[in-house]
């Protein structure tokens, strides 16, 4: 039989926008000789839905459109939704694959073991599957599960999180080919697990494996596609493009299909994920058109580098804002990365406001020396700046603070935290130098000296980053461990060798300072652990590790 593989990049609620997609590549697919069309999961309402799945006319409404769905399809197709189901306790919906023929459903799937870690919360919401069934379809018996069915491989994994593991029990049913319906999102270093995984759950059970992955954003996720056909003995049969839209055929007579080429190195797909992210974000939210503060640093040059490969040159608007210590070479180097991406540039100084404020405040403040409330002062008039210029001319700012310093509060609530999408919140500082060789790998984007000068806030006469903070290339490796790896400070410090109190320190600022990151701009997720809803910190707490 052979299968199309179809990937494609959903929309939250947007049930007559998925469903013309779903409809035109399986057209596509049956025009290339298909038999069947494996779709993702939750396609038909877009993933993840949260607590839109709470209202009765959104579940509704799934209903309605797999009804017309399964009247207008032109082969038999496999196609993730959110259904009701007919359990006396429990949930009242489940996260269900429907295979619609023949103008109707004729077999559905509900997703047995549901995630309750990192960004997902499924138990909240659905009735888990008691148990798996296979269905019969020219000559193949479908083995269906459901994304998190397929990650507990007793066979894979040292440490099972689950009791069942769904892909044994459909085997023993006599399933003859495995599909996996999946919105899996993209962190750094997954594809490689993933692949090892499938590869295991094939060759273990001697059976081919088809599974196919949800491409593009949705918030602050990132889905990779990369839908992936395997041979019975593990070998890739067929392979979709990552982070684009594709259809792919595999054929488990012959073990043939299409492979297309993916991203080489994990920068280059990194830096895919993050255009991805920024794009879908801006336009699923109705914005065309975005602004950038250029300070002359390194964040802002790779956050505008993003920006244009997202949005196009045309739809960037970069705004530099020199106040009082704003060096010549910076005021330069954002004028020159204007010109190098071809947006458009403004220039907004900012020191007689400034001096203003100072002004107005000297009565409250009295004799009290210049400290970090003036650098606050300046940064958040930047914000002013931007937020005025995005009410104007109806622009989405974006905000350009890394994961180093979000993590530790180097950054201004109301300054430069301000904007729509925070778009490398999650990246740490050595990485951002990482992306920026990158973009650089071909011709140079961002001026050399960006990349070369010790990075600075530039809010106080001769200020530099290590002022307040440790040298990078030891900050992200404490932050990596303390909050991707849960590791306590006592072990950070005895495992590289660095000052205990130092590493207390780091842990302590990470956790006084999720009051900020509570009121920051959404960011997009790219590693194990990011800042945000993935992660539920209180802010009102004593302990101290």
């Amino acid at each position: 039989m052979k299968i199309a593989l179809a990937q494609f990049n959903p929309t939250v609620g947007d049930f007559a926008g998925n469903t013309a997609r779903i409809l035109s590549l399986a057209a596509q697919a049956q025009e290339r000789g298909a038999a069947l069309a494996v779709f993702t999961e939750l396609c038909l309402c877009g993933y993840p839905p949260q607590d839109l799945l709470e209202r009765p006319a959104f579940i509704e409404r799934n209903h309605s459109e797999l009804k017309k769905l399964a009247a207008k399809i032109p082969l038999p197709a496999v196609v993730g939704y959110s259904g009701r189901v007919k359990n006396g306790t429990g949930k009242s919906i489940g996260n269900k694959a429907a295979l619609i023929c023949d103008g109707r459903v004729v077999f559905e799937q509900s997703k047995m073991l549901l995630p309750t870690y990192d960004v997902f919360d499924e138990s909240r919401y659905f009735q888990p599957a008691d148990r798996q069934y296979v269905f019969g379809l020219h000559g193949e018996q479908l083995g269906i599960t459901i994304c998190e069915d397929v990650w507990n491989d007793e066979n894979f994994w040292a440490k099972q999180l689950y009791d069942r593991d769904p892909v044994s029990e459909i085997v023993r049913q006599g399933s003859t080919v495995l599909l996996n319906l999946s919105a899996s999102p993209y962190t750094l270093d997954k594809r490689a697990l993933r692949f090892e995984m499938l590869r295991s759950i094939a060759v273990t059970h001697k059976r081919p494996v088809v599974y196919v992955n949800q491409v593009g954003g949705n918030d602050s996720l990132i889905f990779d596609g990369g839908s992936i056909a395997l041979t019975a003995d593990g070998k890739v049969a067929a392979q979709a493009k990552a982070f684009e839209e594709d259809l792919v055929l595999f054929d488990t007579a012959t073990g043939k299909g299409e492979i297309h080429e993916q991203p080489q190195g994990e920068i280059a797909y990194a830096y895919r994920a993050l255009v991805t992210g920024t794009r879908d974000y801006v336009r699923k939210c109705g914005f065309t058109q975005v602004l950038v503060g250029l300070s002359g640093g390194i964040d802002s040059a790779v956050v505008s580098a993003i920006a244009v490969d997202a949005l196009g040159s045309e739809n960037v608007l970069g705004v530099s804002m020199p106040g009082p210590f704003s060096s010549a070479g910076s005021k330069a180097d954002a004028q020159t990365l204007a010109k190098n991406l071809a947006i458009r540039f403004h220039t907004l100084p900012i020191t007689d406001v400034f001096e203003a404020y100072k002004e107005s405040l000297a009565p409250a403040f009295g004799d009290r020396p210049m400290d970090v409330t003036e650098e606050n002062i300046q940064a958040r008039i930047r914000g002013n700046y931007l937020m005025a210029l995005s009410n104007k001319f109806g622009s989405m700012v974006l905000s350009t603070g890394n994961k180093s310093e979000n993590a530790v509060g180097y950054c201004t609530v109301y300054g430069d935290m301000a904007g729509g999408l925070a778009v490398i919140s999650d990246v740490p500082k050595l990485m951002v130098y990482e992306l920026a060789r990158w973009i650089n790998r071909e011709r140079e984007v961002i001026p050399c000296s960006t990349i070369e000068k010790p990075p600075s806030a530039e809010l106080r006469p001769n200020q530099k980053d290590e002022d307040s903070l440790p040298p990078y290339n030891v900050l992200d490796r404490i932050l990596k461990a303390y909050i991707e790896d849960l590791r306590s400070p006592h072990e950070i410090a005895e495992h590289y060798g660095f000052d205990l109190k130092l590493v207390q320190e780091i842990a302590l600022r990470v956790d006084r300072n999720e009051y900020k990151r509570k009121q920051a701009a959404p960011g997009l997720k790219i590693t194990s652990r990011a800042f945000g809803f993935g992660r539920p910190f209180p802010i009102a707490q004593k302990f101290i590790p």
